[in-house]
Order: C-alpha cells, then sequence, then structure tokens
C-alpha cells in the first residue's frame, strides 16, 4: 500500500441530538466532522475512474446520515460509529474522524471543542 495515499473531507455538516444534557437531545444542534480516510489510490491516478475510488460525496452523506441518525451521549461513542461505518468500505485501510461540537453547552467562551480517533482494520 502507498501508505501516504489518503482523501480528506472536512467540515461535513449535519443536525444531530447528541449529548449529555436532556436539552441536547431534545433541542439538537449542529455537527462538524472532518474525516481523513487511508487507502491504495494508485489505480484510481491510472484509470481516472471513480469505481477505482471512495466517492466522497457519497462519504460526506454516509457521514451525514450518522450525525442525523440515533442519539448517542459522547462525542467518542458519534465518532467511533462514524469511523466503524467507513471500514466498512472494504478498500479503506484506516480511517481518522474529527467529530466537533462547536455550540457545546460550555459556560465560558471557547472557539470549538472535538474529539479525534483512528480506527485501522484488524
Amino acid at each position: 500500500m502507498d501508505a501516504a495515499d489518503r482523501i480528506t473531507l472536512t467540515g461535513v455538516r449535519a443536525f444531530g441530538y447528541h449529548g449529555v444534557y436532556p436539552d441536547e437531545k431534545r433541542d439538537g444542534q449542529e455537527f462538524v466532522v472532518d474525516a481523513t480516510v487511508f487507502l491504495p489510490l494508485r489505480r484510481a491516478a491510472e484509470t481516472d475512474d471513480v469505481v477505482d475510488t471512495v466517492h466522497y460525496g457519497e462519504l460526506a452523506e454516509r457521514i451525514a446520515a450518522i450525525v442525523a441518525g440515533d442519539p448517542v451521549d459522547l462525542l467518542e461513542k458519534l465518532a467511533a460509529r462514524i469511523a466503524d461505518a467507513v471500514l466498512l468500505d472494504e478498500r479503506i485501510d484506516a480511517v481518522t474522524v474529527t467529530v466537533h461540537k462547536p455550540t457545546a453547552p460550555i459556560p465560558v467562551p471557547f472557539a470549538d471543542v472535538s474529539v479525534t480517533i483512528t480506527r485501522t482494520r484488524s
């Protein structure tokens, strides 16, 4: 594998109902997800055919659907759920997922809070 080959998708926005507080589950909020998938891209570069790579539009839709789906308490769980779904594509060797919660209920001024996980194919 070409270890440096990757596709990065940044800033996927979706509305979800995740959090430990009842009002977060009731009212929801926007989440932002970044994902980097690691896979060999040599064949896609040679063929110039989308079937030989990961379609990043479909990847974005899959991520957004997970964020909009069943609520969880922790960003860690949401990030793991996304990573597990991404790794269902057997062409992908590893994935790094960052879930941002820019409007988290934090009582002091802040710019962002996020959780980043990396998962590899076993």
